[in-house]
């Protein structure tokens, strides 16, 4: 492996992958409309997460503004693992195209493993297969919008 191809991403190239990794979550939460109507789902994890341990956070904002305030939460996420997806080596970002997917799934499994037990969230005890498979899924489909930032063959 070469030095040059594991220097540290340049800003732009950063600040891209936040605003990809915004637009990832973005997608997510179309899938997740879709899985919670077909009833797939119960609730995102953004709304369950909101609704059992952050329910003082929620009060601070008007009714009417609730949900906007979790979708917002759920974005600046998504953009922080974009950020931290641009700082993998970019031998690895650019030149295998399963690492997104594979990223947006390893997201997923510290949420499913770290951080919903950490805070006793109901995902951690009662999680059907089927809501595990739609939320891999949208990881899935996170990790395939977050790869898109790398370099394009310049025509």
């Amino acid at each position: 492996m070469n030095q040059a191809s594991d220097e540290v991403a340049p800003a732009s190239e950063i600040a891209h992958a936040g605003v990809r990794g915004a637009i990832a979550a973005m997608a997510m939460t179309g899938m997740r409309v879709l899985t919670v109507e077909l009833g797939l789902l119960e609730e995102t994890p953004p709304q369950g997460l909101a609704r059992q341990r952050a329910r003082w956070l929620l009060r601070r904002a008007p009714r009417r503004h609730r949900r906007a305030v979790i979708e917002l939460a759920h974005w600046g996420y998504g953009a922080a693992g974009g950020v931290g997806f641009a700082l993998l080596p970019k031998s690895v970002r650019r030149r295998r195209r399963w690492i997104g997917p594979i990223y947006g799934l390893l997201i997923w499994v510290g949420f499913e493993l770290g951080i919903a037990p950490l805070l006793g969230l109901r995902e951690a005890r009662e999680s059907r297969l089927v809501e595990r498979a739609a939320l891999a899924a949208d990881h899935v489909l996170y990790g395939l919008v977050l790869s898109e930032i790398r370099a394009r063959p310049r025509s």
